[in-house]
């Protein structure tokens, strides 16, 4: 009787053992999130990562990264592939808003939800949408187009890939401000795809050929691009006689300012948007609510959404918004200049 209940008590003692490691285990384990992006191919988008990896970080969750070069097939083989990685909550910045509605619908009958990244997947069930107020991005590039013309001349608008929603309401915001402006004329309104610098370069080249180098402002819709357009202007030496304005304020352009072949640029709060990015996926992986601002229709139904700053930058405000607030630093903007210079 002894032996029996000896044995029965060294069984429940191991039973107990099991299900507290297997319990501690359980609770130990940390939420998995994926983040992709479209591309890599901006500088900013380097910020992205390291930001919303790090804020994922310190709220104990582990990130799945990847990045598709701007291409549909591969955003599609990433998504089956962090899916099957068994990720709890799946953040995407889509290649294609319109066909990136089959991948949400594939995470959802998985029971995963998707955070919407940058630009807006429509008819789908996603869980939020991240972004900035692209349509003020594009507004304030107008503005200060219409300033430095004053309100006159031939205008190229360099826009981003057909069919992002991103593109589209930056291009939006600024015709909102040039349609006020009867002697203003945009000449040329174009897509690129990829968001391809090299590509806006030969518009820019085409533009100042075909209008014997009587353009006057250039905006574009995002740094890249700008950059592309700028030496496009330089080949013909017209530095700082065409205005130009980009978006992400990626090093390059910010430098180009500083040099005076640029004259605008729109600061978008990257570390906000992929801070609250991280804060909202890791929220959904845990089954928790989080905080939102707005709402967005997508097609299908109101998006809880999240919005984030925009902030003007010329070479007036690059030493409180750029430098003070760490987006680069004094030596990164400066010291290679004053380098190449030498």
């Amino acid at each position: 009787m002894s032996i029996r209940m000896s044995a029965r008590a060294l069984a429940a003692g191991f039973m107990a053992t099991l299900c507290v490691t297997i319990s501690g285990a359980a609770f130990a384990k940390k939420p998995l999130v994926g983040f992709i992006l479209s591309t890599m191919q901006e500088e900013r988008y380097q910020r992205d990562k390291r930001v919303f990896e790090e804020t994922a970080a310190k709220l104990g969750a582990e990130v799945v990264f990847a990045s598709c070069n701007n291409n549909e097939q591969t955003q599609a083989a990433q998504v089956d592939n962090l899916l099957s990685r068994g990720v709890q909550a799946l953040v995407i910045q889509p290649v294609n808003g319109d066909t990136a509605s089959a991948f949400v619908k594939q995470a959802h009958e998985d029971g995963v939800p998707v955070v919407d990244y940058d630009r807006l997947i429509k008819n789908a069930p996603i869980s939020a949408y991240i972004t900035e107020d692209s349509h003020t991005v594009g507004r304030l590039q107008a503005e200060a187009a219409v300033k430095f013309t004053k309100g006159k001349g031939n205008y190229v608008l360099v826009m981003g890939q057909a069919g992002h929603s991103v593109a589209e309401a930056r291009t939006a915001g600024a015709l909102s401000v040039l349609k006020n402006y009867p002697e203003i004329k945009v000449v040329v309104k174009q897509y690129h795809q990829g968001w391809s610098p090299a590509l806006a370069m030969k518009t820019m080249e085409d533009a100042l050929t075909r209008y014997d180098n009587k353009i006057d402002a250039v905006i574009a819709n995002n740094s890249g691009m700008a950059h592309g357009a700028i030496q496009a202007i330089e080949e013909q030496k017209l530095s700082g006689k065409v205005f130009v304005a980009g978006a992400d304020a990626d090093l390059a352009s910010i430098r180009d300012i500083v040099s005076g072949k640029q004259q605008f640029e729109v600061l978008i709060s990257i570390n906000d948007m992929a801070r609250r990015a991280a804060e909202v996926a890791v929220a959904l992986a845990k089954k928790e609510k989080f905080a939102f601002d707005a709402e967005v229709d997508n097609g299908m139904a109101k998006i809880k959404t999240v919005n984030t700053p925009v902030f003007g930058i010329d070479k007036g405000s690059l030493e409180e918004r750029i430098i003070r607030t760490g987006f680069h630093t004094r030596d990164a903007i400066f010291g290679k200049i004053s380098s190449r210079a030498q």
